[in-house]
């Protein structure tokens, strides 16, 4: 329609000027006098370089009299105004039009185009309500709305009492939420919700606004929190280990960077270290090598025993001078021993034994992160469900006026389990103290809470049965200030002199341990301490305290003095008992491993990865040919199967050739698509893996080989190889290349013609041999075997063979019979066999056919492999109309065709990525296993490794035990 339009007003344009423009012309030539011109006239409509001349001439010869032009009325030049009027119009509404048209066909194709562009929002019909469930939920939301501004309005009581008082609460309840999101920030609990709305819950809790719907919302919520924590902490954890590692390799790195700049030899300077530092080394050697203190392990050390919420935990803080533990208000909060070595230093500092972090014990915050850090190893320590671990957590603290000594806080005894212990709680804890109070000369520090009871107490029992005699004990009774007003002074004259328990001890010491503020500092307790002794009525009646039984201080001295004590009157020795223990250990040695070093158990797994990554580089240097033999044999073996019963024998047992080629593209079409490149990649993966077991097990026969390794190689590899998976667009590339080869159904020369002659006859006489296997466990040995091996033929066996008989008949008279019996067939073998006292059903005959009939078909497939063997040519020249038919060649060859081409694809792919990434994952495999003992412990195990862990240890421990001796002797 436009294009209608557009010539339309070019006809009517171009006749309006040529008119106009006579006109004119002929005016002009009348005005001045023009005269015509001799040049002939061209065509007003021509184009071209003599247009603008041919238009000339015709204005002139317009105005020429004697050409037979009239000179137009003066009233028609107005007449081509109002055309040129109309002509203007009609050109501005036809450019406007098309304007309009193009813009709105760009406009809607440009919307078109970003409709496309936009993500597919249909999830949104499934994540949303609809209908009613929608109008449910918009007036559930409406309801809790109006009833959480309903909760956080004011009570109109609380107006009359004015705007002062109204301000004054508010405010008052800002500060206390902050305290509580502190308090839950410090709890390393994040909660992501607005002020806003914590006060309406808070305000609609105090309301009493409750219901079990959201009671069980709240028990949902707090146990996803309890998870998240312990998520959190073990993702800490794991990340703290791995921070430590990289500064300790920073540390490395630096120095050799040093030693490098500096071109120098340097030798390390040998540290210095205190003689409880050196002391608290022995001790943690000895803690890993005997747990059970059945052997040598009676060193003494300070064990801190009390009932739960005694006190026990500040009277070690106390001698500590720094609130180092965690606090909970009645719940248990030491859940495994932490060994707390004291050395004088001259900063207040803190640091575990497996870390390098140094914690400023002057500093608050720093205060914060170690008690944190206590908590998140004590929790972590934890496992399987229990309540409480024999893990021990080790820490140093050094300041000045410290007393050296090193102490053992274990957790407190109890009386009665909560729900949310294990069931073994109880009885945990006390093995773990008897554990550690057994030890013949450690120093028991027996708490006992003053503030309660003392016939409620449990640890004083468990004490006397290990200390009966009291020559180790050291008994400190807590919360005096408590005790004083609670109890008879002369009730705790009687306990402090040892006279009301029949347990015994070697000194009485009474101490006050805190006011009950958690945010007391050490120094404020021990002021308040001091001054309650001062101004005790305990010391203004004669002969109820004396001085040297009071305070922390003086506990300190005592115990520290009786550890030291002890330390040098057993030391002598402890170092003789290891000396005897290394010379027969050693002994042993020699006579079973004369020739082998001591190794130990790393070393040896060092020595074992080293063996393994050897392996795998092994691995890429194998030869394509055996590459190619192994993945052609193991994708053969996966693909047999299918190919002798899904495609070849149904249709070669079509009965025609066309058929047969038919049902031969159509299966092999289908099978390309579908399973053929995820069993090659199942094929390949295997050999990749067989490949990989067998170089393993050919560096067993090596002369080197050590027995020792074996154990863990394997559940190397074997782990390795579980993980391991191929990649995936390998299938997806394999179908291409497996279609595109499928499709060519022409031998292209002699030497493929017999090579795929020779895989039918091998692949054929395999599955004959099957066949014959099933038929002799079908009818029995043969009349030879049963008079050479006094064999016998069963009754099934005898029948089976009779009806061989008959089926045999069939098939000499048609070589070519179908696969399955007709029902006359049927019952003509029934007949038959009825007459010789035979008695089977058709099912039976069925059963027996089948073998039989796949024997004959495989011996006549084998017949026509050899004639097809010389026919090569007579195939080129008839192809599919060749007097002998060969189709069976040219399929198995189509099938030889695909098995070398996934053969090399899975070649490159082994070679190129698959080896290297088993190297990755048996590297990442080595790597987990460095870092779990147990499992170290579990596959490099033996005798051999025994002895050799054993003798180490005991030759570390021997060695600091002189060094220690050494040092003590020089400082008497």
């Amino acid at each position: 329609m436009l294009r209608i339009y557009q010539n339309t007003y070019r006809r009517t344009a171009r006749k309006a000027v040529v008119y106009s423009t006579k006109v004119a012309c002929c005016n002009h030539s009348t005005l001045c006098g023009i005269t015509s011109h001799p040049r002939r006239s061209q065509d007003s409509g021509s184009s071209g370089s003599n247009g603008k001349h041919g238009r000339h001439e015709e204005f002139l010869l317009a105005g020429n009299p004697a050409r037979g032009w009239q000179m137009p009325p003066p009233s028609r030049g107005y007449g081509m105004l109002v055309v040129r009027i109309l002509r203007g119009a009609l050109k501005l509404r036809y450019i406007v039009l098309g304007g309009a048209i193009g813009g709105g066909v760009s406009l809607s194709k440009k919307y078109e185009d970003w409709k496309d562009g936009l993500p597919d929002f249909k999830w949104l019909e499934d994540a949303m309500p609809q209908g009613e469930r929608w109008s449910q939920f918009s007036r559930n939301l409406i309801e809790v709305g109006s009833l959480v501004k309903n909760a956080i309005d004011v009570d109109p009581k609380l107006k009359q009492l004015g705007e002062d008082k109204l301000s004054e609460w508010r405010n008052w309840f800002d500060s206390r939420l902050d305290d509580a999101i502190e308090a839950a920030d410090y709890q390393g609990v994040q909660i992501v919700e607005t002020k806003d709305d914590l006060k309406a819950k808070t305000t609609v809790a105090a309301l009493g606004i409750t219901s079990d719907e959201s009671r069980k919302k709240y028990e949902k919520l707090q146990s996803q929190v309890e998870t998240l924590q312990t998520e959190i902490m073990n993702v800490q954890i794991k990340y703290q280990k791995e921070l430590e590692k990289m500064e300790k390799e920073n540390r490395e790195l630096r120095q050799q960077y040093l030693i490098l700049k500096t071109n120098k030899k340097t030798t390390a300077k040998k540290i210095k270290k205190s003689l409880i530092d050196m002391y608290s080394e022995v001790l943690d050697e000895l803690s890993g090598y005997d747990t059970g203190y059945t052997m040598a392990d009676h060193l003494p050390r300070v064990v801190v025993v009390g009932d739960q919420s005694s006190g026990k935990t500040s009277v070690l803080e106390s001698i500590a001078k720094a609130r180092i533990f965690p606090r909970g208000s009645g719940e248990m909060m030491t859940r495994a021993p932490v060994k707390v070595t004291l050395a004088e230093g001259p900063y207040h500092v803190a640091q575990f034994r497996d870390s390098d972090r140094e914690y400023d014990l002057t500093k608050e915050s720093d205060l914060q992160d170690l008690r944190r850090d206590v908590e998140f190893r004590m929790k972590a320590s934890v496992r399987g469900g229990k309540t409480v671990s024999n893990e021990v957590i080790a820490m140093t603290v050094k300041g000045p006026g410290l007393q050296r000594m090193v102490l053992v806080d274990l957790p407190g005894i109890i009386s009665t389990m909560t729900v949310d212990m294990a069931s073994d709680t109880k009885d945990s804890i006390h093995q773990m103290t008897k554990h550690y109070m057994s030890n013949p000369n450690a120093i028991i520090l027996c708490i006992q809470d003053g503030s309660v009871d003392a016939e409620r107490s449990n640890v004083t029992d468990l004490v006397m049965q290990c200390d009966p005699l009291g020559r180790r004990t050291i008994f400190v009774l807590t919360k005096v200030d408590l005790a004083e007003e609670l109890a008879d002074p002369d009730r705790i004259r009687k306990i402090l002199s040892g006279k009301l328990f029949p347990m015994k001890a070697l000194g009485y010491y009474a101490v006050v341990t805190g006011r009950g503020r958690k945010d007391d500092s050490i120094d404020a307790i021990r002021q308040y301490e001091e001054d309650f002794f001062k101004n005790s009525k305990l010391f203004h009646r004669r002969g109820v305290i004396m001085p040297h039984q009071v305070t922390s201080r003086n506990l300190s001295l005592a115990v520290s003095d009786r550890f030291w004590k002890m330390v040098r009157e057993t030391i002598e020795q402890q170092a003789d008992a290891f000396k005897a223990t290394r010379f027969n250990l050693e002994t042993e040695w020699k006579n079973n491993f004369p020739r082998l070093r001591e190794s130990g158990r790393d070393e040896l797994f060092d020595k074992a990865k080293g063996e393994i990554l050897d392996e795998v580089v092994t691995l890429s240097q194998i030869s394509a040919k055996k590459w190619d033999d192994a993945l052609n044999t193991k994708l053969w073996e996966k693909l047999s199967n299918y190919v002798f019963e899904t495609i070849y024998l149904p249709a070669a047992q079509s009965g025609s050739q066309n058929s047969f080629n038919t049902m031969v593209d159509i299966k092999l079409r289908q099978w390309a698509e579908q399973a053929l490149p995820a069993k090659s990649v199942e094929a390949g993966w295997e050999a990749l893996q067989q490949e990989f077991i067998s170089l393993m097990e050919r560096s067993k026969k090596a002369q080197d080989h050590d027995v020792i390794f074996d154990q863990l190689k394997s559940a190397v590899v074997d782990e390795a190889i579980r993980r391991h998976s191929w990649e995936d667009k390998a299938i997806d590339m394999l179908r291409v290349i497996q279609l595109n080869t499928l499709e060519d159904r022409f031998v292209h020369d002699k030497q493929e013609w017999d090579s795929a002659v020779k895989f039918l006859e091998t692949s054929v006489n395999a599955k004959l041999v099957q066949t014959e296997e099933t038929l002799a466990q079908m009818f029995g040995p043969g009349q030879m075997r049963r008079l050479t091996h006094w064999q016998y033929l069963t009754q099934d066996q005898q029948k089976r063979r009779s009806v061989k008989n008959e089926l045999d008949k069939i098939l000499k008279n048609d070589t070519k019979h179908l696969p399955t019996l007709t029902h006359d067939e049927l019952t003509t073998v029934r007949k038959n066999l009825q007459r010789d006292s035979v008695d089977v059903d058709t099912d039976y005959i069925r059963q027996t056919w089948f073998p039989v009939y796949r024997k004959h078909f495989l011996q006549q497939a084998l017949q026509r492999a050899k004639d097809c063997r010389k026919a090569y040519y007579l195939y080129t020249q008839q192809g599919a109309e060749c007097e002998i038919s060969c189709s069976d060649v040219v399929l198995f060859w189509r099938i030889q065709q695909v098995i070398k081409i996934t053969g090399n694809a899975l070649r490159q792919q082994v070679i190129n990525r698959e080896a290297r990434r088993l190297d990755k994952e048996i590297k990442a495999v080595l790597d987990e296993f460095s870092e779990d003992e147990e499992k170290k412990g579990y596959l490099l195990t033996g005798k051999r490794v025994l002895l050799a862990e054993e003798l180490i240890k005991v030759r570390q421990i021997q060695e600091k035990l002189e060094e220690f001796i050494n040092s003590l002797n020089q400082e008497k």
